[in-house]
């Protein structure tokens, strides 16, 4: 029991989701001694999910490793390609497949929150787990869906479900620290180097028409559709925001500016094309800047602010890049936001 304890409280130590299913696998490991234990997630969209492996560990590893996070979603195993991990996921129900003399016993267990299911817990043994350990397995998952419940609370905005913006500093920091050091000459002459990080701010244009003309519940509805054409416009690891109001935020990994620039716009092209109920048409003005290697949250958010507010001063409905603009010497590096009227 004290070692059950212990493992519950390794889990909850931490308060990063980003590390939360390397530490459930890695206190699985050490509690049981299975051949391995691995967390799949599902990410896409509904009806076309796919199977991400956020966390395996085998007997011998001394650590735990995962699939590229950063992966093109088309290059993950579709849902029905696991045909028992799907039907665990499915079935919200504890399978067990017996592989005979020859192979491990497969335990899987199902991953949900609040929202729904999420994935699959897969413990490979040489015997099947006995009903104590099923129950000890199940114990650490319901805690570890109360945590995950309570991360999401706290992280993410309560109408929409994308980031909020209290979670925005640690993630830009990670990202930043990723990046590759060099002057920005150097950056724009390493067109085949690692790719890059770039942060964009997104702004629905004249909102408080919507709010003056409409009410605040259709005004409410408009930023939920918002919020679900991000969702299906950029990647499953590209990180949302909702900073609150109608500014959004997208912290992308690009190729380079021209793939961030495409991103941006086909967003911008989703939104334009989209009858939102009610309302009709609306559009919306994105600035985005590239995270350099010794940015600040501030100093990227301000790039990209005022490529937003050129943007809409120059006819919104358009996509605008901040060193581009800078480089065309149409803005100042230093250039404060203007007066432009930005609802």
């Amino acid at each position: 029991m004290s070692e059950l304890v212990d493992r519950l409280a390794d889990l909850t130590a931490h308060r990063d989701r980003d590390v939360l299913d390397v530490t459930l696998v890695t206190a699985l490991h050490e509690m049981f001694l299975p051949q391995l234990v691995a967390v799949h997630r599902t990410v896409g969209d509904a009806g076309s999910e796919r199977w991400l492996t956020r966390a395996r560990m085998a007997h011998d590893d001394v650590a735990a490793t995962a699939d590229n996070t950063l992966a093109e979603i088309d290059q993950l195993p579709p849902l029905d390609a696991r045909p028992h991990w799907r039907d665990c996921l499915r079935g919200q129900q504890v399978l067990t497949i017996d592989g005979g003399d020859a192979s491990p016993a497969v335990t899987l267990f199902p991953l949900s929150t609040d929202v729904g299911p999420i994935g699959v817990l897969e413990v490979r043994s040489e015997q099947a787990l006995l009903p104590s350990e099923r129950r000890a397995v199940g114990s650490i998952l319901r805690i570890c869906r109360n945590f995950e419940s309570l991360l999401d609370y706290s992280e993410r905005d309560t109408l929409t479900g994308l980031l909020n913006r209290k979670t925005f500093d640690n993630a830009f920091l990670k990202l930043a620290l990723a990046q590759p050091a060099g002057s920005a000459a150097d950056l724009e002459r390493r067109a085949s180097g690692p790719a890059q990080h770039y942060l964009g701010v997104i702004d629905i244009d004249h909102f408080k028409r919507v709010n003056d003309g409409f009410g605040h519940l259709i005004g409410d509805e408009v930023l939920l559709l918002m919020s679900r054409l991000m969702r299906a416009t950029f990647r499953h690891h590209d990180r949302l925001y909702r900073f609150g109001g109608e500014e959004f935020v997208a912290l992308l990994h690009c190729a380079d500016e021209a793939s961030a620039g495409v991103a941006f716009e086909r967003l911008r092209a989703n939104v334009e094309q989209y009858l939102f109920p009610q309302v009709g048409r609306i559009t919306v003005s994105a600035g985005f800047s590239r995270i350099r290697p010794d940015d600040t949250p501030a100093a990227a958010f301000e790039r990209a602010d005022r490529a937003v507010y050129f943007a809409k001063g120059h006819g919104r409905n358009q996509v605008s890049c901040h060193e581009t603009l800078v480089a065309s010497g149409r803005l100042d590096e230093g250039q404060p936001v203007g007066d432009v009227e930005l609802f």
